[in-house]
């Protein structure tokens, strides 16, 4: 039950366990509250700080120091430069996402099969499974209808105007207030994050905690890792504090990103030569709608409304997200009372998302300081998808009964009306022109049937060593078209039960 945050100490700090996981989001958590389940004993090590939903801070700018990785100022090099953002906090990312949860499309293991060799007919009953478990543990059910608010309640209507499919989203919060802060952290507690479900669970049952500790590198020795060693750092100061070792009987599971998993093999001298290669995501673009009624997304579910109907064809997947004014504004282009008079159109603007099933493909690398840098430009395929997914938001916001859109398009006007359509529709298709952000992030520790091309097997264990294993999503060889937080948490409970089989 032993929880270690920042340590100043001179001495290092040593542990040994059986199961050492590195990372406590969705695949870090759900690794190591199963093996806790099994009896065997657990440390978490966790780079971020522990902090409970009633220390969560009011403000955005508070997010973006105490939750997020790098301020939430990471963005990829390329043609465009996009934000990619990830937690750095107890509970990872599950902290500060939308807690959307869909199950793995079965078309997804049929791609597996063809393009990385998949071989376990099992593999896609098991993970179904495994969310059937996740489900009734993490209360999963829909919005609530008191919780939807106004801008979820239209698009829901707008779809159903068009005739496309349309769905309540189905997310892991137990009774949700509406109070539109999932991007914040959920000060309520009614998010069922891993810091407030699985993680306590985990120390509940013997297992130890270590916060504020990024992983340095794993110890290993002739082929076989050993443990993972590392410095406290002060959440607030920066300040490092003691070295600690964890040391492992029987595994290291690595699950702290996309971005820093490929990291932590780097610098413990791994070899492989897909070690962080196969970076994909979903890129997003968001637009306003304007309405003559109040619509306030400072009331209702983050994300309560999202749409499959162009998951094949284009590839695409559309959604409904209340942001807080401080990101709002962000978007709102202008200066001075012309700025000022767009911020006061707020309570009556909804945003809502497409987000690409991209093909386009990249790849995580060191960068300045030793900080994983990723490299990702669309293809102008996916630049074909992500116009297109502007247009049918357009058409969503036009059908009930929107004044104006503003797609955020470097060289259109700020605001187009209904009978502009056709502007939108010849958007120019450079990166550089569109206001994207980087969603759902895969890869990096890809795996695969073939160790020239794949990381790790497809029981997450890293080619060429042994008792390490990868549990979170950078062992995802494709993009799902959906949300991704189910999936990680099913294969990171199905890799984790398995090695307690074979480890028998």
């Amino acid at each position: 039950m032993t929880h270690y945050a920042f340590q100043s100490s001179p001495e290092c700090l040593e542990i040994e366990v059986d199961y050492v996981v590195v990372g406590s989001g969705a695949g870090g958590g759900s690794a190591a509250v199963t093996l806790a389940r099994g009896g065997r004993s657990v440390a978490v090590v966790e780079a971020g700080a522990w902090r409970d939903p009633e220390d969560y801070p009011f403000t955005l700018y508070g997010a973006f120091r105490d939750l997020f990785d790098g301020w939430g100022a990471s963005v990829t090099m390329g043609r465009a430069l996009s934000p990619v953002l990830q937690a750095r906090t107890m509970g990872g990312t599950t902290v500060i996402n939308s807690a959307i949860v869909v199950r793995t499309p079965g078309d997804i293991f049929d791609l597996w099969v063809d393009q990385v060799g998949l071989n376990d007919p099992t593999m896609a009953k098991s993970v179904w499974t495994y969310q059937d478990q996740i489900e009734a543990e993490l209360s999963v059910c829909p919005v609530p209808t008191e919780a939807l608010g106004r801008s979820n309640e239209l698009a829901l209507q707008a779809a159903e105007n068009l005739g496309i499919e349309r769905h309540v989203i189905r997310r892991n919060v137990k009774g949700c207030f509406g109070h539109a802060q999932c991007l914040q952290g959920c000060r309520s507690g009614r998010k069922q994050s891993t810091n407030v479900t699985w993680i306590p669970e985990v120390r509940r049952r013997g297992g130890t905690v270590l916060s504020c500790a990024p992983v340095t590198r794993l110890m290993h020795k002739r082929g076989h890792v050993r443990g993972v060693e590392g410095r406290f750092i002060h959440p607030q100061t920066g300040k490092g504090g003691s070295r600690f070792k964890v040391r492992s009987r029987r595994a290291v599971i690595v699950a702290a990103s996309v971005t820093h998993s490929p990291m932590i093999l780097w610098r413990s001298g791994l070899k492989s030569p897909a070690l962080g290669k196969g970076f994909r995501a979903h890129p997003g673009t968001a637009t306003l709608g304007s309405f003559d009624e109040p619509v306030d997304m400072t009331f209702g579910a983050t994300q309560g409304m999202a749409s499959t109907h162009f998951r094949n064809e284009p590839g695409l997947k559309l959604e409904t997200l209340n942001m807080p004014l401080e990101l709002i504004a962000g978007r709102l282009s202008g200066a001075g009372t012309t700025l000022m008079q767009r911020v006061r159109e707020y309570r009556h603007l909804a945003l809502w998302v497409a987000a690409v099933r991209a093909q386009s493909v990249g790849s995580i690398r060191p960068g300045f300081g030793g900080k994983p840098q990723v490299f990702y430009t669309m293809n102008r395929e996916d630049m074909i998808r992500l116009r297109e997914g502007s247009i049918q938001l357009a058409r969503l916001f036009f059908s009930v009964g929107a004044k104006a859109i503003m797609p955020g398009v470097h060289g259109l006007p700020y605001a187009l009306g209904p009978d502009q359509l056709h502007q939108l529709e010849n958007a120019p298709l450079d990166p550089r022109a569109w206001t994207s952000i980087l969603t759902h992030l895969f890869g990096g520790c890809t795996m695969g049937a073939d160790p020239r091309s794949s990381v790790c097997d497809f029981d997450g264990k890293v080619y060429g060593t042994e008792g390490l294993y990868v549990a979170d999503a950078s062992i995802i060889p494709s993009v799902l078209g959906v949300n991704p937080q189910h999936t990680i948490m099913a294969l990171a409970r199905r890799i984790s039960t398995r090695l307690m089989e074979q480890n028998e």
